[in-house]
């Protein structure tokens, strides 16, 4: 895509996923403003764009409160021009924020599911000098043991849908933990393990459905000229962030709907 003069908005696009498609868009000539939560990280990515040759803004926005959302709208209308390509990248909030654009078909907007995935924290040094993967479970990989550059070991993420965004780590799913972590290490002691932290995966499909592929959706499929969404992209995809950034260059450009396949790692 070539795309002199366009300017386009990319939520979420301080990092990750967001980020790689910031910088292909710039990369092909557009003008990208950068709506994130952390501000400093919206900021951080314009200025690498900016310091590449390119114009972009950096622009803290919670795409959740309209106000903050028109705000930023107007200082990119300011400074780089009014904004003709959107790209959804919001995560969790992707189908809803669909929902608050006008024209976009209900029926091409997917439900959003959640569910989370909490880690426990091992105190002291884990016995191991690699990942331990189980057997991954129906919405999740189990609860894996990965190794931080300290040498720490952390457990998880395991499995629990919620109704809602909430990051609570309860303490009282450390019982199942122990469980499932001794089917691999039987010597892991009570009292050993601390909780974490959680994540909560974007699906789009429930607990009772077969897993949901990536979905990233153009005008081809919603009609709505420079508006690219992307649905359930959980954490693989931020190992195929380059190859996503890709497929929302060849959604705008389609005529034909994008194959979620081709963006699957």
């Amino acid at each position: 895509m070539t795309a002199p003069e366009r300017t386009a908005i990319v939520t979420g696009g301080g990092s990750g996923i967001g980020l790689a498609i910031s910088e292909r868009l710039a990369a092909d000539g557009c003008a990208v403003a950068i709506f994130d939560r952390d501000g400093a990280a919206a900021e951080a990515t314009a200025a690498k764009i900016t310091a590449g040759g390119g114009r972009a803004a950096g622009v803290r926005a919670d795409v959740t409160q309209r106000p903050e959302i028109d705000a930023g709208v107007e200082r990119v209308r300011r400074e780089l021009g009014a904004a003709t390509v959107l790209v959804n990248s919001a995560g969790l909030e992707a189908p809803a924020l669909a929902r608050s654009l006008a024209g976009v078909p209900e029926h091409t907007i997917p439900p959003a599911y959640f569910c989370r995935g909490v880690y426990f924290t091992l105190s002291g040094r884990a016995p191991f000098q690699h990942l331990v993967y189980p057997v991954p479970e129906a919405a999740g990989l189990g609860v894996h043991l990965t190794l931080d550059l300290a040498g720490q070991a952390r457990f998880g993420p395991d499995t629990e849908w919620i109704d809602g965004i909430d990051y609570t780590v309860e303490p009282k799913r450390g019982d199942r933990f122990y469980a499932a972590i001794r089917r691999y290490w039987p010597a892991l002691k009570d009292g050993a393990l601390q909780p974490g932290y959680a994540g909560i995966r974007p699906k789009i499909s429930g607990p009772a459905e077969p897993s949901a592929d990536f979905l990233v959706q153009g005008p081809a499929q919603h009609g709505v000229p420079g508006l690219v969404n992307l649905y359930g992209i959980e954490s693989p995809g931020l190992t195929a962030s380059l190859e996503l950034a890709d497929a929302v260059v060849r959604a705008l450009d389609a005529k034909t709907p994008v194959e979620s396949s081709a963006v699957t790692p």
